[in-house]
């Protein structure tokens, strides 16, 4: 009798939570894909360069991922380099 009940009682349970459970996963991948089309990939500052050939302290968004040459402002400014390990500005950045 005891095994009778559990197993009806398991079976209601299952039909029962299935649907919300699949609903919540549904969720839960919705944001997670989301979350990774927003992850910013390939950001970095940019500095332009002084007189002298070094980085100006003026901070510039650029990206890694190929496009139009990064510039202070907009087409027309001074071209903006990323730091290397040595901290020069020697990496040609990209316009975000």
């Amino acid at each position: 009798m005891f095994n009778l009940i559990f197993n009806s009682m398991k079976t209601l349970f299952l039909k029962n939570v299935t649907p919300f459970a699949v609903v919540a996963l549904g969720i839960f991948g919705a944001f997670a894909t989301m979350s990774m089309q927003n992850a910013e990939v390939g950001d970095e500052i940019g500095y332009t360069l002084n007189s002298e050939g070094a980085c100006n302290n003026v901070e510039i968004d650029c990206s890694t991922v190929p496009a139009a040459v990064c510039r202070a402002n907009g087409a027309t400014g001074a071209q903006a380099f990323g730091k290397d390990n040595q901290d020069e500005c020697t990496e040609i950045l990209y316009k975000p």
